[in-house]
């Protein structure tokens, strides 16, 4: 009951924009799920719903993105800010970033665990990146690409 319930919630909060707790259960309600208030308050905490501004005015429930996507945004963000250019040097990859960003560009690659980068060295405006075999510098590059880019 409790899974269908809460399957329900994320369906009606994806459909219609609800303000209200109030609304909420007036929506489970009419679907055929006998709620009260308190419970749907407790849903809305177990499936860590937010309420976001929809025009200033207005406000409506959403699902809050799981803490490891947030995470991965923010390094792609940190990477997409400090990034300039990079270049292949054998199986070293020699990435040149803003000036005093190569430290958090470092941890960024660090964190998003690039298959072959085996680990960064950073100075001021320059990270030194060890990849496994020179073979794997090309793909690593791409997927670094793609990441400045598109975001994935």
């Amino acid at each position: 009951m409790k899974v269908g319930r809460q399957t329900k919630i994320i369906e009606l909060i994806n459909q219609y924009d609800i303000e209200t707790q109030e609304e909420l259960a007036d929506r489970l309600n009419a679907a055929g799920y006998n709620v009260t208030q308190a419970t749907v308050s407790r849903d809305i905490r177990e499936l860590k719903l937010t309420k976001v501004s929809v025009d200033g005015t207005h406000q409506k429930y959403i699902v809050l993105q799981n803490q490891e996507s947030v995470l991965f945004e923010k390094y792609v963000r940190v990477l997409r800010d400090g990034y300039l250019c990079m270049e292949q040097a054998q199986n070293i990859l020699v990435i040149k970033t803003i000036s005093g960003m190569a430290m958090a560009v470092a941890a960024a690659l660090d964190s998003l665990s690039i298959t072959g980068l085996v680990g960064t060295i950073a100075g001021d405006d320059t990270v030194m990146c060890a990849i496994r075999t020179d073979r794997e510098v090309p793909p690593v590059m791409e997927r670094i690409n793609r990441m400045i880019r598109e975001g994935v």
